[in-house]
């Protein structure tokens, strides 16, 4: 597997760049910002991109969809409970002072359980609301791999308190979608380090 992690945009999303080493098809999940720097990466690691996936539809994890997805011809994925988020990404932004560009809408969504084949990697989605009623973690199992996006952080959660938000929900969506894996999977959030579920369910003070 090849994966490079960028961290774009104005509020550092973790941006990830996953290849099958050997067929060379890639994905992009969470464009965040700064699509010059992720559209150099993929050209370095020779990378056919054929989707961008967002974890969820905040403005810092989208910002840089329109020009990546255009430059690679991509797909692009999010889930359905998100998916209004997209063309409002730059009037969101604003509204904290930052600047994002908007998405174009997604071409198709994201569905719990659903398999999405990059080459001969196999990504599963969890959908786990909580964050935001989309959000969705993408667990690669043969390489115990998990990309939780806002869900589940080093030591700590999303936060729930933007609109659509629920802690309840975000607690129920780690317990019975991410600790329900194996210990040594590594997780690797949308902000900060990554970690892996067996400390966070032995350390993290939520839980």
């Amino acid at each position: 597997m090849i994966m490079e992690v960028l961290q774009v945009g104005p509020l550092g999303v973790n941006c990830f760049i996953i290849g099958c080493d050997a067929t060379h098809e890639g994905v992009v999940v969470d464009a965040g910002g700064d699509a010059a720097e992720i559209i150099a990466a993929i050209e370095r690691l020779d990378l056919k991109i054929g989707q961008v996936i967002n974890t969820h539809g905040h403005f810092d994890h989208v910002g840089a969809n329109r020009a990546v997805v255009e430059h690679c011809g991509a797909r692009l994925l999010i889930h359905e409970g998100d998916a209004a988020m997209l063309a409002r990404a730059s009037e969101v932004a604003r509204s904290y002072g930052l600047q994002a560009e908007s998405s174009p809408a997604p071409d198709s969504f994201l569905a719990d359980g659903a398999e999405i084949a990059v080459g001969q990697l196999r990504f599963r989605v969890l959908h786990t609301p909580g964050h935001s009623p989309g959000c969705c973690c993408l667990y690669l199992e043969k390489e115990k791999l998990l990309i939780s996006g806002d869900t589940l952080f080093a030591d700590s959660i999303g936060r729930t308190d933007l609109p659509g938000g629920s802690h309840e929900q975000l607690i129920n969506s780690v317990r019975t979608k991410i600790f329900t894996q194996p210990d040594d999977v590594t997780v690797c959030p949308g902000h900060g380090p990554a970690t892996t579920i067996g400390h966070e369910k032995q350390y993290n003070p939520y839980f």
